[in-house]
């Protein structure tokens, strides 16, 4: 009766601090922030623009387009706290916007971190919630974030497998038992295949252009596959050899030979975490396969090569981009069931 007066002022929060956006879900209300993980401040100062308000889209708007004046910062870099205060109010402006009212009470907050992260870095991450209004506070790895997220039996003496492919990092884990057995956390993820577009744009057309263009011709041409109908796209940049802005059309062959490297990383690290598990739990794969979540499972085509690659079947989870938040506000909701299995702290409350 407490606990739901409780959570009644003050509701729990799931948090997926990811390097490209942030999500947090509210527990009873979804998912209530989905934001882009950048802050815009003076140049030279600490102070985010309009007292909070250049955080998030309107911040990522920013980014490559600023005068000198202003810089727009993303706090994260390869899933972790790159820059400790920013992060901290970016964390604090989210909290804030998805609790709407302050009673004065801190939330207990779920917070998804990569499973590769260091005690020096996940020391930062109770320390930028902290400080941004949390309680009690709680990590869970994305990969288990995301199993429970996508609705997988991993509380079943079953193998359950998932590929989370965000913005800074890929976390592949196999599960059973409520559990990890077998993971990989590599720094290969969204970031990776813009940069990779970036360099392709460079060197064979010889146009510069930003992350963001980059991220745009991977959403709309991109693929890891051959498709049925190869795709053509108009980009714009600067001419590196003339100076002076120029067009060219790229096509999506191009972009796939771009983004070969950066699957071939993902799907190593695949293979990896399926040759390090138990025989008995890699023959459940052949029925049970591989889920994919997160930004980076929307590229085109990405299921099929992994499936031809891998030989088990893959299927990508129903609205990817929010399965980790979705997986910490199930966490949530039955926290007695999960509270063992995840790393916490408290603040005052």
């Amino acid at each position: 009766m407490l606990n739901r007066l409780r959570r009644w002022f003050c509701p729990d929060l799931g948090i997926d601090l990811g390097t490209a956006n942030t999500l947090v879900a509210v527990h009873g209300a979804g998912i209530v922030v989905d934001e882009p993980s950048v802050v815009a401040l003076e140049r030279g100062k600490r102070q985010i623009l309009g007292r909070g308000a250049a955080v998030g889209r309107l911040a990522r708007q920013m980014l490559g387009r600023t005068p000198d004046s202003i810089t727009a910062v993303r706090p994260l870099k390869d899933g972790v706290i790159t820059d400790f205060e920013l992060c901290e109010e970016m964390l604090q402006y989210f909290i804030r916007k998805a609790l709407r009212q302050s009673t004065g009470l801190r939330p207990r907050v779920v917070i998804a971190v990569p499973g590769g992260i260091t005690p020096v870095e996940k020391r930062a991450v109770f320390n930028s919630a902290e400080r941004a209004g949390a309680g009690r506070i709680y990590l869970i790895q994305e990969s288990k974030a995301a199993s429970i997220g996508a609705g997988l039996p991993i509380s079943e003496p079953l193998a359950s497998m998932v590929c989370d492919i965000g913005g800074g990092t890929t976390e592949v884990a196999i599960l059973s038992l409520g559990d990890i057995v077998v993971s990989k956390s590599i720094r290969v993820a969204g970031d990776e295949m813009d940069e990779a577009i970036v360099e392709s744009m460079r060197k064979r057309f010889s146009l510069r252009i930003g992350t963001q263009t980059a991220e745009q011709i991977k959403i709309q041409i991109g693929s890891a596959y051959p498709l049925e109908e190869e795709l053509t796209m108009e980009v714009r940049g600067l001419d590196t050899i003339s100076g002076i802005p120029r067009r060219a059309t790229v096509t999506s062959e191009e972009i796939r030979e771009a983004l070969r490297k950066p699957i071939e990383a993902i799907l190593e690290s695949v293979k990896h975490v399926i040759e390090q598990c138990d025989p008995e739990l890699v023959a459940d794969l052949s029925d049970t396969g591989l889920v994919l979540t997160g930004g980076g499972a929307l590229l085109r085509r990405l299921d099929l090569l992994m499936r031809e690659q891998l030989g088990v079947p893959v299927r990508v989870a129903e609205d990817p981009l929010t399965t980790v938040a979705r997986g910490t506000a199930i966490c949530l909701e039955h926290l007695d069931h999960w509270r063992h299995s995840l790393d916490s702290e408290t603040s005052d409350v």
